[in-house]
């Protein structure tokens, strides 16, 4: 095994299980701390760590003015825009709940490629997408899971962190980014937490440096930056230079089943068996998109 294939299958571990897990640790923040102000601290550490590892070991080319502006505009798609609104949501809806939801996202990527694109997927795409949205239905049609207005309100949120975090993908399968994966990240990472941060002060969240944060909070805070940002963020940009986009994707089969789990285990969140039966249709979906969204790509550029 070469050092490149090695690499892939790290990444892909870390963005199945880090992030599957993140949710946990996130929502153990919020238990303390505001979310847009919590997503700032986590990207803008976790990029001031990035830009000290690089001046320690410079072994990276200056990116261009094209490549930092892509990795610019990533940065505020990707957080600013998507995993912000994520974490806000968790304020309202169970870990487990968003992980599924969120597992629709190859649905996302998949219509907006077609728009992109203008070529209709094939046949089984339709049918992951119909499979795809009976399951999201069924997860939050449950009266004894959302039954409050302002759970409504976290899932429209979630549905605007996926539609920038599908655009996110696409743009940067498709555009030049620094060769140095850890400059790249770290950037988007400074871009994404400067914009969280404004939007916490526009929207008057306390500063969580008022609060006194307990050990729950400062651990899950340094899983965050190190494990969750960090690693996990910079494998994701990895991946999808070297790899498909709905191959990078694959990563909903596994994020939510973790987060389900994790939220059972140290949160009693409810798991009932129409969120698994919704679960098992919504997987399936993901997984017959998945398997087709590359022709739709590829017939979309051939054209």
């Amino acid at each position: 095994m070469n050092r490149h294939t090695l690499l892939i299958i790290l990444s892909f571990a870390a963005i199945y299980i880090i992030w599957g897990s993140t949710y946990l640790f996130a929502a153990f923040t919020l238990e303390q701390l505001e979310a847009f102000g919590v997503c700032g601290f986590r990207y803008i550490t976790s990029a001031l760590i990035i830009f000290l590892l690089l001046l320690v070991f410079p072994h990276w080319e200056r990116p261009t003015r094209l490549e930092l502006r892509n990795a610019v505009i990533a940065g505020f798609v990707f957080i600013g825009l998507g995993t912000g609104g994520a974490i806000w949501a968790l304020n309202f809806i169970d870990t487990g709940i968003t992980a599924l939801i969120i597992a629709g996202e190859p649905l996302i990527v998949v219509l907006m490629l077609w728009v992109v694109n203008r070529h209709a997927p094939p046949l089984q795409v339709f049918l992951g997408i119909a499979m795809g949205i009976t399951g999201i239905f069924l997860l939050i049609s449950q009266d004894e899971l959302i039954y409050d207005p302002n759970q409504w309100v976290g899932l429209l949120v979630i549905l605007l962190s996926m539609l920038a975090w599908g655009a996110g993908s696409i743009f940067v399968n498709k555009s030049k980014l620094p060769d140095s994966q850890f400059l790249n990240s770290g950037i988007q990472m400074m871009v994404g937490g400067l914009c969280t941060v404004l939007i916490s002060l526009v929207i008057g969240e306390e500063s969580i440096f008022s609060v006194s944060w307990n050990m729950k909070t400062t651990v899950s805070l340094i899983y965050l930056v190190i494990f969750g940002s960090i690693i996990a963020f910079t494998a994701f940009n990895f991946l999808l230079q070297h790899v498909s986009t709905e191959k990078v994707v694959t990563n909903t089969y596994v994020n939510p089943i973790i987060a389900m789990l994790l939220g059972y285990w140290f949160r009693d969140e409810l798991i009932t068996s129409q969120s698994v039966i919704a679960a098992v249709i919504m997987l399936i979906g993901v997984f017959l998109i998945n398997t087709n969204k590359g022709k739709v790509e590829k017939e979309g550029v051939a054209e």
